[in-house]
Formats: C-alpha cells, sequence, structure tokens
C-alpha cells in the first residue's frame, strides 16, 4: 500500500499529470452538472465557468506545493507554466462548450481568468525567489563569530 501511495505522490509531482488529472475533473464536473441539471434541480448557466476557474486556482495551488519537491526546479516551472495555460484554454473551450457562453458573454469570468493568471505567475515568483534563497542559505559555511577582545590601556 506505500508503494502506491508514494507511486501517486511521484507522478503527482509532474505538472503534465496535474494538469491531466484536473481537467478530467473537470470534465468529470460539467457531464456531472449536467446529469444535475436533468434531475431538476436548478444549476446555473455559467456553472461550467465557476469549474473552470476553481480548478483553475486548485492547480496553481497545488502545482506550487508541489514545486517545493522539484529536485530541477527550471524544468518543473517550464512545464508547469505550459501546463497552466494548456489547462486554462481546454478548461475555458470545456466552459465554453457546456455553457454556450463565450468568456466575454460570461460576465466576471474573464477578470477572474485573468486575475489567476497572474496570481499563479506572481506566486511561482516567489516561490523561484524563496528557493534561490534556501539553497544559497544551504550552499554558505556558517562559522562562529570570532571573539574579540579589548586591549587594555
Amino acid at each position: 500500500m506505500e508503494q502506491k501511495s508514494h507511486l501517486l505522490f511521484v507522478k503527482l509531482q509532474n505538472p503534465v499529470y496535474q494538469g491531466i488529472a484536473l481537467l478530467s475533473l473537470v470534465l468529470i464536473f460539467n457531464i456531472g452538472s449536467l446529469f444535475f441539471k436533468g434531475a431538476g434541480m436548478e444549476i446555473e448557466q455559467r456553472f461550467p465557468w465557476t469549474i473552470a476557474a476553481s480548478f483553475l486556482l486548485f492547480f496553481a495551488a497545488m502545482n506550487a506545493i508541489m514545486s517545493i519537491f522539484a529536485k530541477n526546479t527550471d524544468g518543473y516551472w517550464s512545464r508547469s507554466v505550459l501546463c497552466f495555460v494548456g489547462l486554462a484554454v481546454t478548461s475555458a473551450l470545456l466552459a465554453q462548450l457546456f455553457s454556450g457562453f463565450t468568456m466575454n458573454e460570461a460576465g466576471p469570468y474573464k477578470w477572474i481568468y485573468i486575475v489567476l493568471t497572474i496570481g499563479y505567475l506572481v506566486f511561482l515568483l516567489i516561490l523561484t525567489a524563496m528557493r534561490k534563497i534556501v539553497d544559497f542559505a544551504q550552499r554558505e559555511e556558517w562559522n562562529q563569530p570570532k571573539i574579540r577582545q579589548k586591549r587594555k590601556r
């Protein structure tokens, strides 16, 4: 059992797997909302845009946390940004398909996407700076300060 959970954790460290997993969840939630709508539950027509934005935010948070465990941060972050863009575009297309609204017609979701994108990039920059500071501090050799003796006059 421990081997399976370790394998899942290793796979989830890859941003491509994170993006694919969340895109499949976006699709599952959109299909589920159609079933609930067909069963008589009242669901707003822009709900697929809410799903897309929610999972985009979830990707940004999960991806940033998983970047802490990455061995090659430069490769990780380049794949992360590409997967973020891919997830944003694909989930927006799915939201448009399921809701019938374009991003401009969906109201504030255009601005939500812009804020999420800027927030994700700023968060990655902060994590990059933190990682470089920690790496620098670990490479530095810290010695005890020299004790100075006062001269007697």
